[in-house]
């Protein structure tokens, strides 16, 4: 039986869910896992602050210091978020031969291959399962089952703020800014939602995933991004009666050299599996050359879901000593250099327009859609008779930047009042 000294660098939510699972399950880890483990420090802010959950007072400290000169202490679990302080905290406890599990995505995002060469370097771990989706084993099961397997897409659901507001939005008919509300007073969405409502926090995993996935570090910058504050009951409602659902998807593909990636609000058809994700759950389609389509669903965040997947890591660190697992891409800083990027995508769109209600309308919209090679699928035509109506089109299969050129060209005619959305249609 070995005893093992863990560290926490800050204790919010997920820090206290990580702590409860260790202090619940010790003994079943211990029967299971042959290692006792033990929370002997942790950082944060204020050593007076009154906490839900009582560690003894011997426990808290506000000096890095005590951790990182610590020869004990052989983990580290940090929980801080985002980049400063977190990254030079890991980076000292990295060098002080200390293995770092963390579920801060941004840190990962942005500097997770200088953080794999230090840990490298010094001969210890870097594991960060509950970056991604909270309790869903998605990192372990690219890393450790699809080995066999080119990974060709990946397609999910990872962040659960934007799932559960647009999920009340269809369901119940409500506005973005209700539906945001409430989610704020709940505790579903934060205060500052702006990282999960405009698509960072789904940027940063989708980074994470397809950087993995792909064996080529795929920067933050090079994704697409498009949050949810745009979207109305309306669009739901109109795709709806298209037999569609929407969704803020990550979406990753890779044919050859070319990688396409992109976060954005989505149709998918009604009976695709990720259209039954309601609420704040996570789902993530994983497609390999062998394998085929695998769907992994479960809670993408809280307290114990995400303190799941670290307290698992801190149990891999704890058997794999000095013979850590690493993602087998070259480790640089900067781009890997032979990747190419796909900003011409291809994909089914979904135009709502407001157009004058006069004849002759549709026929000019049509041509110049077909100037520019866009072909049309359907056409929903509304409310007939007033000054000013509704016009849908849903588009077969068409290049983004092509699709671009024919809404600039359509933006001119004097019988188009706005283009109030476009949304992408996957399969």
């Amino acid at each position: 039986m070995e005893n093992v000294k863990v560290a926490f660098l800050g204790f919010g939510n997920v820090g206290t869910g990580a702590y409860k699972i260790i202090n619940q399950n010790n003994d079943e880890i211990k029967r299971s896992e042959a290692v006792r483990l033990e929370v002997s420090k942790i950082l944060v802010r204020d050593i007076n602050k009154k906490r839900a959950l009582d560690v003894g007072d011997s426990v808290l400290t506000d000096k890095i210091e005590e951790i990182v000169n610590d020869p004990e202490i052989s983990i580290v679990a940090e929980f801080i978020g985002g980049v400063d302080p977190a990254k030079d905290y890991v980076l000292s406890c990295l060098k002080s031969k200390k293995s770092v599990v963390t579920a801060n995505k941004e840190l990962i995002a942005k500097h997770g291959q200088e953080l794999q060469k230090v840990a490298m370097d010094n001969g210890v771990g870097l594991y960060y399962e509950a970056s991604v989706a909270g309790g869903i084993p998605v990192i372990k099961i690219l890393l450790e089952s699809l080995q066999a397997n080119r990974i060709k897409g990946i397609m999910g659901i990872i962040n659960g703020t934007t799932n559960y507001i647009l999920t009340k939005m269809s369901e119940e008919g409500r506005d973005f800014e209700d539906v945001l509300a409430e989610a704020q007073r709940l505790g579903i969405a934060e205060p500052d939602p702006t990282s999960d409502i405009e698509g960072f926090d789904a940027v940063y995993k989708l980074s994470i995933l397809s950087s993995i996935a792909f064996h080529k570090r795929v920067n933050v910058d090079c994704i697409y991004r498009e949050g949810i504050t745009k979207i109305t009951v309306d669009d739901i409602n109109y795709g709806k009666e298209l037999g569609f659902v929407l969704k803020l998807l990550a979406i990753a593909k890779k044919q050859d050299n070319t990688i396409e990636v992109r976060v954005h609000p989505t149709f998918i058809p009604q009976d695709h599996p990720l259209a039954a994700v309601r609420s704040s759950f996570n789902a993530i389609f994983l497609k390999g050359d062998a394998v085929g389509d695998i769907m992994l669903y479960g809670r993408g965040a809280g307290d114990l879901p995400t303190g799941s997947a670290v307290v698992s890591d801190i149990i891999s660190a704890c058997h794999r000593k000095s013979n850590h697992k690493y993602v087998n891409f070259f480790n640089d800083e900067q781009d890997s250099k032979d990747a190419n990027y796909n900003n011409d995508w291809e994909s089914e769109f979904f135009i709502r327009l407001t157009v004058k209600d006069k004849p002759g309308v549709l026929a000019k919209i049509a041509g110049s859609f077909g100037k520019y090679g866009v072909s049309i699928a359907s056409v929903i035509q509304k409310d007939r008779g007033k000054e000013s109506a509704p016009l849908i089109f849903v588009t077969h299969a068409a290049k983004e930047l092509s699709l671009k050129k024919a809404i600039s060209d359509i933006k001119n005619q004097d019988d188009v009042l706005k283009v109030e959305n476009i949304i992408c249609v996957e399969h």
